[in-house]
């Protein structure tokens, strides 16, 4: 019964990926004094009941470096999206005109620098925390198989490359964060 036991190391690692790419997005959301639609993807406004994007509420433009515009598609939603920007914790005041809301970029000073280098750490924090959960799957998976008769050898093997895919993973986090605080406190 040993011998047919085959971790799907293909699914962790997919997960993983998953995981790699969520960080990435949250990355891209925070702001190193230009102006990105981008920035505006976490943030989820209360529509019609539910909470929803603000791409799905409005347009999303930066018609210049230092400022991003949303026009609101429906009127009623304005107050909410204006809400859920100052909540959001991006450091943005929004500025009303109509529907439209416009969100001047301001300089990063250093004390805002250095609080976006917290927030990107506690951005990688929880993706080593996905890595971790995911990791721990995989082990449960092992035992689960050793108590079905797998091998102790054939255990020691399977955690062994369990833990080497979470080492890869959690080093590719560590690179990212370090990148994206690089770029943070670039002036």
């Amino acid at each position: 019964m040993s011998d047919d036991f085959m971790l799907d190391t293909d699914d962790l690692e997919r997960r993983m990926n998953g995981a790699i790419a969520a960080l990435r997005t949250e990355f891209a959301s925070l702001r190193t004094g230009r102006a990105s639609a981008s920035m505006l993807e976490p943030v989820m406004v209360d529509a019609y009941g539910s909470m929803t994007p603000i791409n799905q509420v409005g347009t999303v433009n930066v018609p210049e470096p230092r400022m991003v515009t949303i026009n609101v598609w429906d009127k009623a939603l304005v107050g909410k999206v204006e809400k859920a920007i100052r909540e959001s914790g991006l450091g943005i005041n929004p500025q009303l005109n109509g529907t439209i809301i416009m969100l001047p970029i301001p300089e990063l000073n250093e004390e805002r620098r250095t609080q976006l280098t917290k927030v990107a750490g506690s951005y990688a924090e929880n993706a080593r925390v996905s890595m971790r959960n995911i990791r721990r799957d995989g082990m449960d998976q092992i035992k689960k198989a050793k108590a079905d008769g797998m091998s102790e050898d054939d255990q020691k093997i399977w955690e062994s490359e369990m833990q080497e895919l979470t080492d890869k993973f959690t080093k590719l986090v560590d690179e990212q964060l370090e990148a994206k605080q690089a770029e943070i406190m670039q002036v």
